[in-house]
């Protein structure tokens, strides 16, 4: 639920009830960050193909740092819904309740393994000063092995979910315990 008209699964049609079926398929149901697009059936096909690109396609980063990515932008922007949503995910991939306390509260990000502690600290700067991005930043990535398409990738992930924050928290897109599980391909 949110705080605008929303076209339940059920009341689709045309290219909505077509995204909404491609969306069972793939993820097992539709999530509340993408119904919230139901008044819009392009913007929600094009934020779909964003979101299954950089999440899922091919990366040098992994799923879990992925995850991560999403979890610390998403806790610096104080946005409960993703934060929750993605750290969900994160328990696929991380049996330690602390690592991720620290990353759903993006603190202590600086004892992480290295590799990990320096995505997720420049997806925090990236998310939090912007402006103060500088080109040497990225050497501290590169000593970890990523290449330049990889960080490429790190920054359309921190990008978008910057984007879905807001759309999370402008529009009041709401979450229960029963939405936040039980997807298809986490």
């Amino acid at each position: 639920m949110s705080w605008i008209e929303e076209v339940e699964v059920s009341e689709a049609d045309g290219n909505l009830a077509e995204l909404y079926a491609q969306l069972e398929k793939q993820r097992g149901k539709v999530s509340n960050i993408l119904k919230v697009h139901s008044l819009n059936p392009a913007a929600l096909g094009n934020h779909l193909d964003l979101y299954m690109t950089l999440m899922f396609g091919k990366s040098g980063l992994s799923r879990m740092e992925r995850e991560a990515i999403a979890v610390v932008v998403s806790a610096d922007n104080e946005c409960e819904y993703c934060v929750n949503h993605h750290i969900e995910s994160l328990r696929h991939y991380i049996d330690d309740e602390e690592t991720l306390n620290m990353l759903a509260t993006a603190d202590g990000l600086e004892t992480l393994e290295p590799r990990l502690s320096n995505i997720v600290r420049h997806a925090e700067k990236l998310t939090s000063a912007p402006g103060a991005m500088t080109e040497s930043d990225l050497g501290e990535l590169r000593a970890e092995g990523l290449s330049d398409k990889d960080i490429l990738d790190l920054t359309l992930i921190v990008g978008y979910f910057n984007f879905v924050n807001r759309i999370a928290m402008g529009l009041g897109v709401d979450f229960s315990a029963a939405e936040l599980s039980g997807y298809h391909n986490e």
